[in-house]
């Protein structure tokens, strides 16, 4: 049976998806959060977030509203679970929704999903995607905050480095995730081990049995997650500002002509919404952004190549992280994009040094190149810059080299080299950095 089919098959078969409710559990040095989900007749999720203490620093806090922050969270957290069955309806009986904040989730779920969807063969509207009822009660709350300084998510990547080092001096608190490896010592050399929150998400097993089993499977839009989990863990901080690592070319769409997105919830499109959302039915102060949002990823590179402190430690390999020492797989889009974008500065001893090889003599990844310039009919489902900015760091790095590796020879003999932007002086004005970050991005790029 082909997975449209099984999509078919699976609403007929499991026609309801609840979300019946959250628990908080307070410790003495633990917040452990657990919702429960419920496919009627097949399964009941339990997943869990376990919130560290230690550096939760306001002392003013809302019971209902971190009640309702969390409720919010699992609203996110269901996407996870909900895929496997694709149930038409969400019946909400943890608490409460009007109908412009389901309209607001509706739209998440769908544009979250539309990868998902494409890559199971699945063709449907978001207007019939799921129906969501609602049977919770309304959470009340009143808080007085006023909060200052910066919550900065750090995933173990360079963007979040670069962030790390551009806000140094400031009143900032490191956010991760999930903790291990790569991201721990990021914030370790940017020196904010004592100044860190972690979240440990740990996804309820019997989804990876159901997957097992032959139940759906796919992406799900995880910096969604983030930005609920990080809002939540700075009104726990008492901060003003969550600071994103998110670039302009999150963007543009995975699959050409469409709007098809990988990366939707890294977009600018997700982030004014995630706004929007949060002004009017959070009622509190807190701003969601991202300070690279003006730049390219060929000038987040730029800057990151001088920041000769985080080379051996930073991490993006998606795969290499799920072994127990993260590391550069090598074989990856991700691996292969970042040692790219990197190249026009580091090329080539240092990024051996980092990745333990040249890449560009790697054959085996003459069709993922082919994919991060843009002469296939999709990018890869990674978090990888534009076409456009590849083939111009490509292109700089073939002027400055007399004997070209295999993957930039088989570029010069096969395309024209691409040097018609400047990405080093780009600007995005489409963000939402106030003057004293935009100031910030101006003089790194003038310094650099």
């Amino acid at each position: 049976m082909n997975n449209y089919n099984k999509f078919i098959d699976f609403r007929n078969k499991y026609k309801t998806f609840i979300y019946e409710k959250y628990e908080i559990i307070e410790k003495e040095n633990t917040y452990e959060i657990v919702f429960f989900f419920d496919i009627p007749k097949l399964v009941t999720f339990t997943p869990k977030l376990i919130i560290n203490k230690d550096n939760l620093s306001n002392p003013n806090i809302d019971k209902n509203f971190f009640n309702y922050l969390v409720f919010n969270i699992g609203l996110v957290e269901l996407i996870s679970y909900i895929k496997c069955t694709c149930s038409p309806n969400i019946i909400i009986k943890a608490g409460y929704l009007d109908d412009e904040q389901i309209k607001w989730f509706k739209k998440l779920y769908y544009n979250g999903l539309l990868e998902f969807l494409y890559r199971n063969g699945i063709n449907i509207k978001e207007e019939d995607l799921f129906n969501i009822t609602v049977e919770g009660n309304k959470i009340n709350f009143i808080t007085n905050y006023q909060g200052q300084g910066n919550l900065i998510p750090v995933g173990g990547g360079k963007d979040s480095c670069v962030t790390l080092e551009l806000l140094k001096g400031q009143d900032n608190t490191c956010f991760i995730i999930n903790p291990k490896g790569a991201n721990i010592e990021c914030a370790k050399v940017a020196q904010y081990q004592n100044k860190t929150v972690t979240i440990n998400r740990l996804l309820d097993k019997k989804l990876l049995e159901l997957n097992k089993q032959g139940f759906l499977n796919g992406h799900t839009p995880f910096s969604a997650i983030v930005a609920f989990t990080s809002y939540l863990c700075a009104y726990l901080t008492n901060k003003q500002y969550i600071v994103l690592s998110n670039e302009d070319s999150a963007n543009e769409s995975t699959v050409l002509n469409t709007n098809i997105n990988h990366q939707y919830s890294k977009t600018y499109e997700f982030e004014n919404d995630f706004n929007n959302y949060t002004k009017k039915y959070f009622k509190i102060d807190i701003k969601y952004f991202s300070l690279l949002r003006p730049l390219t990823e060929f000038q987040i590179g730029m800057l990151f190549s001088k920041m000769k402190k985080y080379h051996s430690i930073f991490k993006s390999c998606n795969l290499g992280s799920k072994n127990e020492k993260w590391n550069w797989c090598c074989k990856c889009p991700k691996c292969l994009f970042v040692y790219i974008i990197l190249s026009p500065f580091l090329y080539k001893n240092e990024l051996i040094n980092i990745f333990g090889k040249d890449l560009y003599e790697d054959k085996n990844l003459l069709p993922t190149f082919i994919e991060l310039l843009g002469y296939s009919n999709t990018k890869p489902f990674e978090c990888v810059g534009t076409y456009n900015e590849v083939r111009f760091a490509v292109s700089l790095l073939i002027q400055k080299l007399d004997k070209l590796p295999y993957l930039l020879k088989y570029y010069k003999d096969n395309y024209p080299l691409y040097l018609k932007e400047n990405f080093k002086i780009k600007y995005n004005k489409t963000n939402n950095l106030e003057p004293k970050f935009e100031k910030i991005i101006k003089e790194a790029l003038n310094n650099v």
